[in-house]
């Protein structure tokens, strides 16, 4: 049975050293699938609204229906006050949705199931929470951990608890996407694995095939629908904390 582990090795396509530093620039496997995800998305995207139809056809429609997706999405867990934040909502979105669903085709590369990538997009969402909490409530973002009408006594198990919550978000937001991904690929591959080995053990060999190959369409559907709501967590998780830059006590 093929090694289910191989799919996540990050290979170097096109190796680049620095000379006299311990830096590896290469460009890798996972780079190219992020490129791949960067260009589909985008000429997807601009193809469906070049024409900008008064009546639009099916591409335009769905590239309208998924810019009100994210709109409504950022306006009901943001507020109004949240537009400024739409692009990088909808960045992140697509981002995510493209490596997810990219991942299940063959001979692909699910880069999502890298914790250097969902961390990174993770760290970005808090330090963006950080730098603008500051911009707009200045040292009062600091009252987001002492809650109002808490009493004084309870504060100081509050605080800690409040803060201890607010410093793991990056974490759990990237270890929600990337394990969600690990696991399901990992699954699929073992079923695969089970299909191709069945094969060389004769007829009967391939009629018990067969049951592994059913229960992998059914995971391959199964791990579709994980690849659309883990975008869609990952998006409405970032709203969720994007918002305390707008209001502190929500």
């Amino acid at each position: 049975m093929a090694d289910p582990i191989h799919q996540f090795v990050i290979q170097p396509l096109i190796p680049f050293h620095v000379n006299g530093l311990d830096v590896d620039l290469s460009f890798t496997n996972s780079a190219l699938w992020m490129v791949i995800g960067a260009v589909t998305s985008a000429t997807l995207l601009s193809v469906a609204i070049r024409k900008q139809a008064l009546v639009p056809d099916r591409l335009q429609a769905f590239a309208e229906m998924l810019y009100e997706f994210v709109a409504g999405m950022v306006r009901d867990n943001i507020g109004s006050h949240g537009r400024q934040y739409f692009p990088m909502i909808f960045t992140l979105f697509i981002v995510v949705l493209m490596g997810n669903v990219l991942g299940l085709l063959p001979y692909s590369f699910t880069y999502t199931s890298h914790i250097i990538v969902t961390g990174a997009l993770a760290a970005m969402v808090f330090i963006t929470v950080l730098i603008f909490g500051f911009m707009n409530h200045g040292l009062r973002f600091l009252s987001l951990f002492a809650p109002p009408g808490v009493p004084l006594p309870l504060q100081f198990l509050i605080v800690p608890l409040e803060l201890v919550s607010f410093m793991v978000r990056p974490f759990t937001l990237a270890l929600r996407l990337f394990a969600n991904m690990m696991a399901g690929h990992l699954m699929l591959k073992v079923f695969a694995g089970f299909s191709t080995m069945m094969l060389g053990l004769g007829v009967g060999g391939v009629l018990a095939g067969m049951v592994p190959m059913v229960f992998n369409v059914a995971l391959l559907t199964l791990e579709l629908l994980v690849a659309l709501l883990q975008a869609y967590i990952f998006a409405i998780l970032s709203c969720i904390y994007l918002k305390d830059t707008v209001d502190l006590h929500h």
